[in-house]
């Protein structure tokens, strides 16, 4: 088993630590074990649906069509791109 290094510390209300704890306790789970698999499981969710998506066939060939055509000139666009960077 791989040596746990990063500690991560919250503070929740007591009644969520008692559920938590109830259903940690059913599984035979110390609350760490319990909570570590839940909130992995929740943050890679969390990415997936940021950078992963599908797309049945017809409405990709509808992404790819609109990838496609040319761009048409934005005026506040081409406005936004020739400032001058606030950052230094």
């Amino acid at each position: 088993m791989a040596t746990k290094t990063a500690p991560i510390n919250m503070r929740v209300e007591p009644s969520v630590r008692k559920v938590i704890d109830a259903a940690a306790s059913l599984l035979k789970l110390d609350r760490t074990v319990f909570i570590q698999p839940a909130a992995l499981n929740e943050a890679q969710e969390v990415l997936a649906n940021q950078r992963d998506f599908t797309l049945d066939t017809a409405v990709f060939a509808a992404f790819e069509k609109a990838l496609d055509e040319p761009t048409i000139a934005n005026e506040g666009m081409k406005d936004l791109l020739n400032r001058k960077s606030p950052c230094p």
